[in-house]
């Protein structure tokens, strides 16, 4: 079992607030992701977990169990770090079984949990050969291994792929998605990458600045973030947000046409529209929303990203599937589709028409 919950968890650097009151609860078997710009206290939370680092206020609980003065060891935890920290001098196999045999396990034992640890690795061919004669991804799957044998109640990924080119890491996120499907173990995961977050996550957790802004599913923040914060951080690319205004039941863009505003509770004070490049249709000048001119376009092979300019406001971007028939200085029009739209306070968070 892996169940872990946090209640008021604080961390202080001396006068310093690093983590705010975090409450979080982590069901058994979950691949929850932490993500957020740097400094945002990811990896504080996770060592925290961990028992790497002390709390300062709080409590953490593994399974029912109040583990927050635990020492590591204690917490039944096992953590892989950005670093391999393999042994150079040490086979594969040696490497996976150092862990068990410091906890003393007999030798048959040691042997069953590498050969079956490998095995889900695919990692066979290769427990006699050295760390410098693997790859980066092999190496990485080492350490993954050696974190499997102890059997742990859950596992904690402090930014595993970072140091893998673009190839590799796409490989090792199939390869933890796969590990996750096939060992069922509670994995909390540390990301920059909200791409990672995006394809491997059953919950993603967005923090700023020690706090969460907002804990769902990948597809719940994409298409229902709380506020611009997780709008604009969640999606590659970002969304757009443009400034408007309501009056009535419409609201206005500057250099646009007004559209209904679609919100039955007008209390809130209506100061930017949301909308994902996807979700804009490019027409003619004048059919659509606002108009702008392309300043330039970007072919990717299976999407065009066109980057509009409008007086007054940011850099617009859109995307459209394939390639574009249109380029620098085109003047055209934009066309916000209805249902993706999302209209944000003067404090930034979402007004719901719910």
């Amino acid at each position: 079992m892996g169940a872990i919950k946090l209640s008021g968890v604080e961390k202080w650097f001396g006068d310093l607030q690093v983590m705010k009151g975090i409450d979080l609860e982590i069901p058994d078997g979950e691949f929850v992701v932490f993500v957020g710009p740097s400094g945002c206290g990811k990896s504080t939370l996770l060592r925290l977990i961990a028992g790497l680092e002390e709390t300062s206020r709080g409590s953490i609980d593994i399974d029912g169990k109040d583990v927050t003065a635990e020492l590591p060891s204690g917490r039944g935890l096992s953590m892989v770090f950005q670093s391999y920290a393999l042994y150079p001098h040490m086979s594969v196999r040696d490497n996976v079984a150092f862990p068990l045999k410091t906890a003393g396990l007999p030798k048959s034992e040691i042997n069953q949990k590498v050969e079956d640890a490998a095995r889900v690795l695919k990692l066979d061919d290769y427990l006699d050969r050295r760390p410098k004669a693997l790859s980066g991804g092999q190496r990485q799957r080492v350490a993954i291994g050696r974190a499997i044998v102890r059997e742990p109640k859950a596992f904690l990924f402090d930014e595993p792929l970072s140091n893998l080119d673009a190839a590799l890491r796409v490989e090792m996120r199939f390869e933890i998605a796969r590990l996750h499907k096939a060992l069922g173990t509670t994995m909390i995961y540390v990301t920059h990458d909200q791409v990672e977050a995006m394809t491997l996550a059953d919950t993603i957790v967005v923090l700023r600045a020690g706090q969460i802004e907002q804990v769902g599913s990948p597809r719940t923040l994409y298409e229902r973030p709380d506020n611009i914060f997780v709008a604009q951080f969640i999606g590659s690319p970002k969304m757009n947000v443009l400034p408007c205004k309501a009056e009535g039941a419409q609201f206005f863009l500057q250099e646009g046409k007004a559209e209904a505003y679609p919100h039955a509770d007008k209390s809130q004070q209506l100061a930017n529209l949301g909308i994902r490049p996807e979700h804009i249709e490019i027409v003619g000048k004048g059919e659509g929303q606002l108009d702008g001119e392309i300043e330039f376009a970007e072919y990717l092979g299976a999407d065009s990203y066109l980057y509009i300019k409008v007086e007054g406001m940011e850099t617009i971007l859109v995307r459209m599937a394939g390639a574009t028939p249109y380029g620098p200085g085109d003047i055209v029009g934009m066309k916000f589709a209805g249902e993706h739209t999302h209209f944000f306070d003067v404090d930034g968070k979402v007004i719901r028409s719910e």
